[in-house]
């Protein structure tokens, strides 16, 4: 999804001796009927492991007819993962890639040195009212891969890994959890788990990752002693075990990985260890020097800022 500006979110730091560093209240904004909450980049914390964004889409309804038109755009410098909770996207891209995401799958597209894509909502989907609810974020990639070949690549729902524990359900979207292993292969030290508490349950964060985070997507979770609700990114200290209690239930994704080797520029769509990578991105979407998207015939042009 194409980067719009907007107020960083909110933060909140803690002063108890607990595994909180930050809770970070999203900033919501609406872009004509569908709604979206951006928890990163925030005031104090532009990232978490190599996540440099993170939206919630939606949720929304959608009339018969109607639906998201995201026209063609660049990235340079990260890997977009779309993962959805209702409804259904169609990416397309300059690579000539076609492919509808559904509820449970995921779509990762790696811009590397450059790529386009559109994300819609079909014909097929149009004809009746629908509904669209799901995650999108942006993964930096490390220094070394910034100006890797793109690439896309699709895992079907049945292919995400599933465990279940006394009431606590995972889904391994990215990354190694619980004796658990994703086949989604990313450039850089990666989780990313979909997971649901069943009222009662528990679910024990251990320090293996380094940088780790909790986005409560819906009903609430305590962590030493405090409630958190939904729509909360809690940011932990590094190296600090935690447990999340859900006592109504929860549905939650943990995100996070090793640090970034360094800080990341993030100018519209565009993400790099270099201002001058950036400038030259611009540059070469102006002139109309990214692959077009097949079978598209819009674009949206670079922002004034």
């Amino acid at each position: 999804m194409s980067w719009q500006p907007a107020e960083d979110a909110a933060c909140s730091g803690t002063e108890r001796a607990d595994p909180i560093e930050t809770v970070i209240v999203p900033r919501a904004r609406d872009i004509g009927g569908f709604e979206v909450r951006r928890a990163l980049p925030a005031a104090s914390r532009r990232t978490v492991g190599p996540f440099v964004f993170f939206d919630q889409m939606g949720p929304a309804e959608f009339l018969t007819g109607t639906g998201i038109d995201v026209r063609p755009h660049p990235h340079i410098g990260l890997a977009t993962l779309t993962y959805l909770i209702e409804g259904e996207i169609l990416h397309r891209d300059s690579l000539g890639t076609v492919q509808a995401i559904r509820p449970g799958a995921v779509n990762l597209m790696t811009a590397g040195r450059g790529i386009a894509h559109s994300e819609r909502t079909s014909a097929d989907q149009r004809r009746d009212a629908h509904r669209l609810f799901g995650l999108q974020a942006w993964l930096a990639l490390p220094k070394s891969a910034e100006e890797t070949t793109p690439a896309f690549a699709h895992h079907p729902e049945d292919s995400i890994p599933s465990i279940e524990d006394a009431g606590a359900s995972a889904r391994v979207v990215v990354g190694r959890f619980a004796g658990a292993v994703s086949p989604v292969e990313t450039a850089w030290d990666t989780l990313y788990v979909d997971a649901t508490l069943a009222p009662g349950a528990r679910l024990p964060l251990d320090a293996e990752t380094e940088d780790r985070a909790v986005y409560v997507l819906d009903g609430a979770v305590e962590i030493a002693g405090d409630r958190h609700e939904a729509g909360r990114l809690v940011v932990f200290h590094p190296g600090e075990p935690a447990t999340l209690a859900a006592s109504e239930g929860a549905r939650l994704l943990v995100l996070g990985g090793a640090v970034l080797d360094g800080p990341r520029y993030l100018w519209w769509n565009f993400v790099s260890s270099d201002k001058d990578r950036i400038e030259a991105a611009k540059a070469d979407w102006r002139a109309g020097r990214f692959a077009p998207v097949p079978d598209e015939t819009e674009f949206i042009p670079l922002p004034d800022r």
